[in-house]
């Protein structure tokens, strides 16, 4: 899962850097799905460590479900009309990546559950 959790916040970043470069304004907004992707990648890494992984991926899905929310309720707050394609677009791909990555995370915490309990 900190692979998972490395790749997810690549891919994050390249979104909010995409975001920012395509809509040709320095508006800092548009960088947000970046800023999470930073996290998640600094939780990444640190989840690579056995005695940090249990408390750093707990992180990254609370991180991922904030940032859900926060691109979910963007999206259902101001219509869509009110905004460039592109950031419908990044936020719509926050929105479906965090989401993804949140389900994967509760996947991976059920199945480690699961194989605690099944050790003698």
């Amino acid at each position: 899962m900190p692979s998972i959790t490395v790749v997810f916040g690549v891919v994050l970043i390249l979104l909010g850097l995409g975001g920012y470069l395509l809509t040709g304004t320095s508006s800092v907004t548009a960088l947000i799905p970046a800023f999470f992707g930073l996290l998640l990648l600094a939780l990444g890494v640190l989840a690579r460590s056995d005695a940090m992984r249990r408390h750093a991926m707990h992180a990254a899905a609370a991180v991922a479900l904030v940032g859900f929310l926060g691109a979910l309720f963007s999206l259902l707050r101001v219509p869509l009309e009110a905004r460039t394609g592109v950031a419908v677009f990044s936020q719509g791909a926050m929105v479906l990546l965090t989401g993804i990555f949140v389900a994967l995370c509760v996947r991976s915490f059920i199945d480690a559950r699961r194989a605690r309990r099944a050790q003698p």
